[in-house]
């Protein structure tokens, strides 16, 4: 991560839809994005200068799940240890948020080619399938 700059909560609607074209197709809209990140726990970015190279947010209840969303290196930033700093810094975030003495249930959805990434981060994967649904409004 030298020369790179990490900031807590301060990535924009129109920063998270730039990264978010720099890995997937059919970004969000800027007002979805918008109220996502009003709805965010923690978001944590990082900085090449001025330009946002990485992502990662939290979800969840506060109380017993956090969920882990929307985890993006720019394909050029990626194998520099980037996202391992945006997982430690979201799981940094839990052991100084979480309640003391409990076990908290941290959860992320990854593609197969990039679960061995997670799983060096001391996550596993379970027999559970996720089900999901795009719904139109």
């Amino acid at each position: 991560m030298d020369g790179l700059t990490v900031k807590y909560n301060e990535l924009t609607a129109e920063e998270f839809i730039l990264l978010w074209e720099t890995v997937w197709d059919g970004a969000p809209t800027l007002e979805q994005t918008e109220l996502a990140l009003q709805h965010t726990i923690f978001r944590v970015s990082a900085y090449d200068g001025d330009k946002v190279v990485a992502m990662a947010r939290m979800i969840g209840d506060m109380g017993l799940n956090y969920y882990i969303k929307d985890v993006v290196v720019r394909p050029e930033y990626q194998k520099k240890g980037i996202g391992r700093t945006l997982i430690n810094e979201l799981m940094s975030y839990i052991r100084k948020n979480g309640v003391s003495g409990t076990n908290i249930f941290v959860e992320l959805s990854a593609m197969p080619d990039i679960m061995p990434f997670y799983e060096k981060l001391g996550f596993d994967t379970n027999e559970a399938q996720r089900l999901k649904m795009m719904y139109q409004i």
